[in-house]
């Protein structure tokens, strides 16, 4: 079984059901998570982190990898009229976190305000990044939006993956 770390122990300790799987500790994308895992890529849920462009807390979206983040309907759903998508570095410099290894479940009480797209509502379980690179995390999107204390909301578009 995977090792231990914060968001393992805070699932258990809510009770919450998961599955923890290991992947190689480098940066991977949506579309290697799922080939390794032999899921759908619509069911590995990636984290991006976003900014607002007056002051205020960042937002955590969470979408299906096969997807990208509609960056003005996100701020349509935060109310904001504008909001932006830093640069990996300054993602990792916000969150404390790799890219990679970035998860609302890692950032819990930490000021995010998390958003996890309508999409995940057609899913019985979703796969996130266990706060850690090389460490998965398969849950009910219920029990993460409940966790996260997440708002839902259409954040995103598909992406042909294909090209």
């Amino acid at each position: 079984m995977s090792a231990s770390n914060n968001v393992t122990r805070l699932l258990q300790a809510k009770k919450i059901a998961y599955e923890a799987f290991d992947l190689p500790a480098e940066k991977l994308g949506a579309a290697e998570t799922a080939r390794i895992l032999d899921v759908p890529v619509h069911r590995v849920y990636k984290t991006i982190v976003i900014t607002r462009e007056r002051t205020g807390k960042p937002i955590l979206a969470v979408i299906p990898g096969d997807h990208e983040v509609d960056l003005k309907a996100l701020a349509a759903a935060v109310g904001e009229k504008k909001v932006r998508l830093p640069t990996e570095r300054e993602a990792e410099k916000i969150t404390g976190l790799q890219a990679g290894g970035i998860s609302p479940l890692a950032l819990l009480n930490r000021g995010f305000q998390i958003l996890i797209d309508s999409a995940s509502q057609a899913e019985a379980l979703v796969h996130v990044s266990g706060g850690q690179r090389g460490l998965n995390i398969r849950l009910a999107p219920s029990d993460l939006i409940r966790v996260t204390q997440a708002r839902v909301a259409p954040i995103s578009h598909p992406v042909d993956l294909s090209l």
